[in-house]
């Protein structure tokens, strides 16, 4: 709720990244999903930076997809998420080592990587 209010000043919305899928969406902190929604109400672009590194080739469509491992510190105990999915249609650009990709361009690089 306090995002909302800071909004109107913001130009973009810029994040880190504890992962990026092969479809370019966003394991991220639990409540980025949320922000990536209201910044493209407001119509701000929303960026991520991450290394490449950090791709890896999962392809959830929503947050059930999610492997319990990417979802929870220790997966035998649950209890509450501490990331979320992001997916890539919230998401302008990705800023990595790579160069500036766009969230469909993942899958490619993750390809050269791999090969």
């Amino acid at each position: 709720a306090v995002v909302s209010t800071q909004s109107t000043g913001v130009s973009f919305v810029l994040v880190g990244a504890v992962g990026v899928v092969e479809n370019g969406g966003l394991i991220n902190k639990l409540g980025t999903y949320p922000v990536a929604v209201m910044a493209r109400s407001l119509n701000k672009p929303f960026y991520v930076a991450v290394e490449s590194f950090k791709f890896y080739r999962n392809y959830p469509l929503s947050q059930l997809d999610l492997p319990n491992d990417d979802k929870y510190q220790d997966p035998q105990q649950k209890g509450h998420p501490e990331v979320d999915f992001t997916p890539p249609k919230y998401i302008n650009k990705l800023f990595s080592d790579l160069g500036v990709l766009t969230p469909s361009a993942v899958s490619d690089e993750l390809i050269k990587l791999y090969i």
